[in-house]
């Protein structure tokens, strides 16, 4: 795991909430492009789901 992968994940888990990829970006200082394909990768490998439609949230 990078660390962009870390910080996105780190924010998730601090949040306790689901959140949009657009505000998991602004909270980290990423790019909202690069945070989409990182939560998607996340995503593919369990450590995020999704609970509902274009939220995210760590498993």
């Amino acid at each position: 795991m990078d660390a962009k992968e870390k910080a996105v994940l780190d924010v998730l888990k601090k949040e306790g909430k689901p959140m949009r990829p657009g505000d998991v970006a602004e909270k980290a200082g990423l790019d909202k492009a690069a945070v989409a394909k990182i939560i998607d990768k996340l995503k593919k490998e369990g450590k995020v789901a999704s609970p509902k439609r274009c939220f995210y949230a760590p498993v």
